[in-house]
């Protein structure tokens, strides 16, 4: 799964618009694509991995 999503943003490149034109294009190297639908599936897997490491250094390693 991993190399699937890596794939998907392999080459990825954008411009910035101006009131004064178009930007030269330039890779992208970290970050979504706006809008995808896998920008809140990784949100919820990063904060469930925060979640559980908070859960450790207040509870103890009781519950880890």
């Amino acid at each position: 799964m991993v190399s699937a999503v890596l794939s998907m943003y392999a080459g990825a490149k954008t411009v910035v618009r101006t009131v004064h034109g178009n930007s030269s294009s330039f890779e992208v190297k970290v970050g979504m694509h706006q809008g995808s639908a896998l920008s809140p599936l990784s949100f919820v897997i990063v904060m469930e991995a925060i979640s559980r490491e908070f859960s450790c250094l207040t509870l103890g390693a009781l519950v880890c």
